[in-house]
């Protein structure tokens, strides 16, 4: 949703980080609250955005993240610049995009099975 690469994360985090650990970390169902704490740091949001993440939650928390004066350094990382609408709409496009391409598969399949049972 922000845009960070996993690289670029992996960089902020340190020397003990590569794009490959970052990955393995995104695959994890629980991560150790030291370094949930790190990485939510790196990216300049609440730990609960990560913790309790929700499309619609994250995306209200991270909005009144960039409202909040607090954390005006959100707005000074040049590389960071969210619009939480594009944001939820880019999700949802992929969404979309990854229903379709299911469905068409699910097409394909099936007309290979009619033509199987046909056969028989």
């Amino acid at each position: 949703m922000l845009g960070i690469k996993q690289d670029a994360l992996a960089s902020d985090l340190g020397d003990d980080w590569n794009q490959q650990k970052i990955f393995l970390l995104e695959q994890k169902e629980t991560i150790d609250p030291a370094i949930l704490n790190d990485v939510a740091n790196a990216l300049k949001i609440p730990v609960e955005a990560i913790q309790n993440f929700d499309e619609e939650q994250a995306v209200n928390i991270i909005a009144s993240t960039i409202n909040n004066n607090d954390n005006s350094s959100f707005f000074n990382q040049g590389t960071i610049h969210v619009n939480p609408v594009d944001a939820v709409l880019k999700l949802h496009e992929e969404k979309m995009a990854l229903y379709e391409r299911m469905l068409k598969e699910k097409d394909e399949m099936m007309a290979r099975l009619e033509k199987l049972i046909e056969g028989k």
